[in-house]
């Protein structure tokens, strides 16, 4: 995500447009909604199953958070309130960059989970490649992403859901190059969008950074080429990481989704009020405003993001900690490590979605992989050296509307 520029945008194009490039509506926070916010309120709701979302917490994420991910939450307690009790937080953090968003995940789930899935809880805005083709969206399970309650990052989307406060609002304001910037950058901010920056002042409510470390370690030593990612662009795929593990995603199709074992850290920053950082009313500001703000705001988090690296990021991976972890959810194996994650994603689609059973326990173990593999036997290919990416690529390289 980028910054708005100066062109104004026709409401029906502003949600093909990724949110930063267009204006801020000029309406007060008191005002109703704009017409095309009206318009475009299907969003709350499209392919959005907060039940799903509990069962995919309860079957997956638990198991990859717990026995593989470990992650922590620091200074969560007491939970940000909304200092505007009619519109919802903005939470916004630092990308991880150059690997599929397991830590994005990861986060996702914790806040639910610690919020009991309430309207403290957060839906976040993500880039539109991740939804837009299948093979992105992890182990091509179809519209997984908005099921679990993300919207596509469009500026018209993000002030769509400044007008719900059934959740708070999630994004990453460093926008796609956040995501590809390199494993040698992997802790330095780049540019902020000035959307989140709008939504703050428009609205009055409050910015709430949260840090992630660790999390460049989900695909150590990767870095990036912007020919080859404009390349891949093509194909649906935001990046494309250059690292020791790329030779074997072409060999073997399940490494496509697999990270390292990084202990995931998650810290709360300062709670930041940028309608507090000017005088102007908002139907007066211009663009430079809102840029001199977003930057000023992205120094604030840089400083804040550096002191939690020396802090928490000295032991990435925590072997012991992971051994341990592993020991103890042994009965699921294999499906604690990314070869096993195939086989489990495929057996929760198929009980979940496809069956539509919500009830039943999923039956993992030892003795399951067996019986998942003869139910699903498309996951098969994510295990075919250099062949299975043919029918893998046939069903991925679809574009979901």
């Amino acid at each position: 995500m980028q910054s708005p520029d100066h062109k104004p945008v026709k409401p029906q194009e502003a949600a093909l447009r990724p949110m930063s490039d267009v204006n801020g509506e000029q309406s007060l926070e008191n005002v109703p909604p704009p017409s095309e916010v009206l318009a475009n309120r299907h969003i709350y709701d499209e392919h959005f199953d907060l039940e799903l979302g509990k069962l995919f917490a309860q079957d997956v994420m638990e198991i990859l958070d717990a026995a593989y991910f470990r992650s922590r939450l620091i200074d969560l307690d007491p939970f940000p309130k909304r200092n505007n009790p009619n519109r919802p937080l903005i939470f916004a953090s630092n990308h991880s960059g150059m690997a599929f968003p397991w830590d994005g995940m990861v986060w996702v789930y914790r806040v639910h989970k610690h919020c009991h899935y309430g309207p403290d809880a957060i839906r976040p805005l993500t880039a539109p490649m991740l939804s837009a083709s299948v093979l992105m969206h992890p182990y091509q399970i179809k519209y997984l992403w908005k099921r679990m309650g993300c919207v596509d990052a469009t500026f018209l989307n993000f002030e769509t859901m400044m007008h719900q406060n059934d959740f708070n609002v999630m994004i990453y304001p460093e926008g796609v190059p956040g995501i590809g910037k390199g494993f040698h950058r992997r802790y330095q901010l780049q540019r902020f969008s000035s959307s989140m920056v709008h939504m703050a002042i428009k609205y009055k409510t409050d910015i709430i950074p949260f840090y992630t470390v660790n999390g460049e370690y989900i695909n150590p030593y990767s870095y990036c080429s912007n020919f080859l990612n404009k390349l891949v662009n093509l194909i649906g795929i935001p990046f494309l990481p250059i690292g020791f593990i790329t030779p074997f995603i072409l060999v073997f199709p399940w490494i496509f989704y697999m990270a390292f074992p990084a202990r995931l850290t998650y810290i709360k920053g300062k709670r930041i009020k940028p309608y507090e950082m000017t005088d102007k009313p908002y139907e007066e500001m211009t663009y430079e405003d809102f840029r001199a703000i977003a930057d000023k705001i992205r120094d604030m988090m840089q400083e804040e993001l550096n002191e939690a690296v020396k802090q928490y990021g000295r032991k990435p991976y925590d072997w012991k900690s992971f051994f341990k972890a592993q020991w103890k959810w042994i009965r699921y194996f294999p499906y604690t490590l990314p070869f096993g994650w195939p086989l489990l994603f495929a057996e929760w689609e198929r009980v979940r979605i496809k069956k539509g059973d919500r009830k039943s326990k999923l039956k993992l173990g030892f003795l399951s992989t067996w019986r998942i593999l003869f139910k699903n036997p498309k996951v098969i290919a994510y295990y075919l050296p250099l062949i299975g990416w043919i029918p893998l690529g046939i069903s991925g390289f679809r574009r979901l509307k």
